[in-house]
């Protein structure tokens, strides 16, 4: 199971990097989403995807589920959910204000 999730990591990565490399604001900002989509997925699987009991048993508990990666997984979803709001907000100023979104035009790119 985990070497599917390795996979699939490495294809997000792969997709999140084709789209940093666009001109377009937009696929930048999902470039970002995705790209911490996939670091989650790391995440996980280097926490482990073992199935256990309860993180809370008592003394003599012989196998436990650790929650500690589940808990920062979940706050840098949360995180990343309000950058990408404010990512998509500043580029939608940028589109009122330019009128483009291509990113060498407005930065004054010239063949």
């Amino acid at each position: 199971m985990e070497s599917t999730i390795i996979i699939l990591t490495g294809f997000l990565v792969m997709i999140a990097t084709y789209l940093f490399l666009s001109r377009n604001i937009i696929r930048i900002i999902l470039g970002s989403a995705i790209l911490s989509h996939a670091v989650h997925m790391l995440l996980m699987t280097m926490g482990g995807l073992k199935k256990g009991k309860a993180p809370l048993l008592g003394e003599g508990a012989e196998e436990y589920t650790d929650a500690l990666p589940q808990a920062l997984i979940l706050t840098a979803i949360v995180i990343n959910f309000a950058v990408t709001a404010i990512f998509l907000v500043v580029a939608y100023h940028i589109y009122r204000q330019s009128g483009t979104e291509n990113l060498h035009t407005l930065g004054g790119y010239k063949k």
